[in-house]
């Protein structure tokens, strides 16, 4: 088993049941066991500011999946939730799931970069990773509460 981390985001539609629903998928998944998960954050818009905010949270698994295999199945979960990728970046989804790290792994190819390389950048991910794992050390990148503290967390709103 290898642990790894994958964020969870929506602003479409039921957001905040649309990453549940992921959680419970994700769950499901053969050779996936969820070990923890962030509580669920309201965020501003990244990228594309013209559009809803976002409900993200970050989930802790094990598996025994390789990393493409992972993404596959990530990818099956956006589509049952609705998603259509359409090539644009950044924009609205009814569900985005991306793997962040997986321990032990460093690979950049066209499909997945390990791990995620704009996490540094993205106070909508390392705050919920943060509440996960602190401490981990993203290879190239940093420690995950380090980098959380030199983003502006304004505008990020911890949901009940």
């Amino acid at each position: 088993m290898t642990g790894a981390y994958i964020a969870l985001g929506s602003n479409l539609g039921d957001a905040r049941g649309h990453v549940l629903g992921a959680l419970d998928a994700l769950a499901r998944l053969p050779g996936v066991r969820v070990l923890a998960r962030s509580p669920l954050y309201l965020t501003p818009p990244w990228g594309v500011l013209e559009q809803p905010p976002f409900v993200n949270a970050v989930a802790h698994v094990d598996t025994v999946l390789a990393p493409q295999e992972l993404l596959d199945a990530l990818l099956v979960i956006e589509r049952a939730a609705g998603r259509v990728r359409d090539g644009e970046r950044w924009g609205p989804r009814t569900l985005d799931l991306d793997v962040l790290h997986m321990d032990g792994v460093e690979q950049a190819d066209e499909r997945l970069t390990l791990p995620h390389p704009r996490i540094h950048e993205r106070a909508f991910v390392l705050l919920p990773l943060n509440d996960l794992a602190p401490g981990l050390e993203l290879p190239g990148q940093g420690r995950v509460a380090e980098l959380l503290a030199a983003l502006d967390t304004a505008g990020l709103e911890r949901l009940p």
